[in-house]
């Protein structure tokens, strides 16, 4: 390849992880800005661009409100730090490496204690109930753990987490939290938004202690297939980058700084 060709190669590759910084350090501060975020712990990480053997971490002690684009660490799936300055969390690690490398699909894991999922995870049963057409969209992409097993401080949890998500894109983890994946960041984030307002508005509904009003399972095979069978992309964009790009204009104008 002539010099010049992958002088142009590296200089796009640059652009396109630069972006994706933003992206995540944006992701980070929407975060903050619907409550989803817990002190300085849970985590959003993301595949390198172009790479297959490590992903970016905000440095430990970071609250999510600091994030910056140029902020984030560069982990190996080993658990080394290969770039930026900061200490590796550990649970972050052994989480997040593993469903990166073994789901291909994963690009972005997104893992928070944001309360009304977290919630719904503390009840004995914490299945998404068929009572809306939001509820609908989210339950397609569900899967359940039904097992805490403690803290994961082992990539062998982190493992056993990406076999029970499977080929879905929401993990609804007991007695923990929620964890979503996806091949972009407005993918991840838009999953994770609408599942804590499906675990919002489902608890709401209980709290009145009055009968729930269960859809017909005839008019639930509908709406799924609908929601599967969709193929509606406005602009050629899917709706979660659509959704993203309008929660970044907020940012924008709110807290630019998180593109520095």
């Amino acid at each position: 390849m002539p010099l010049e060709s992958i002088e142009t190669e590296d200089a796009t590759l640059a652009d396109v992880r630069w972006q994706a910084r933003i992206d995540l350090a944006a992701a980070h501060r929407l975060a903050v800005m619907h409550g989803f975020n817990e002190g300085i712990f849970n985590h959003f990480t993301l595949r390198v661009p172009g790479a297959n053997d490590r992903y970016y971490q905000i440095p430990f002690g970071t609250h999510w409100s600091e994030v910056t684009a140029s902020c984030f660490m560069e982990i190996a799936y080993d658990g080394t730090r290969l770039t930026g300055q900061g200490e590796v969390e550990r649970s972050a690690y052994c989480i997040h490496a593993p469903m990166h490398r073994l789901i291909p699909a994963a690009a972005a894991v997104f893992h928070t204690h944001m309360p009304f999922a977290s919630a719904l995870s503390r009840l004995e049963d914490p299945r998404i109930l068929p009572i809306g057409q939001t509820e609908l969209g989210t339950m397609l992409h569900t899967a359940y753990d039904d097992i805490y097993t403690g803290p994961a401080f082992d990539p062998a949890e982190g493992e056993r987490l990406a076999g029970v998500i499977g080929d879905k894109t929401v993990l609804m983890m007991a007695n923990h939290g929620v964890a979503t994946v996806g091949a972009t960041v407005a993918a991840a984030y838009d999953r994770l938004y609408y599942v804590e307002r499906v675990a919002q508005v489902q608890l709401y509904a209980m709290w009145t202690n009055k009968p729930l009003k269960y859809l017909p399972q005839d008019v639930v095979d509908h709406t799924i297939k609908e929601f599967r069978d969709n193929r509606y992309l406005y602009g050629g964009r899917t709706n979660a980058e659509w959704h993203f790009d309008a929660l970044k204009r907020i940012l924008d104008k709110k807290e630019p700084d998180y593109k520095d």
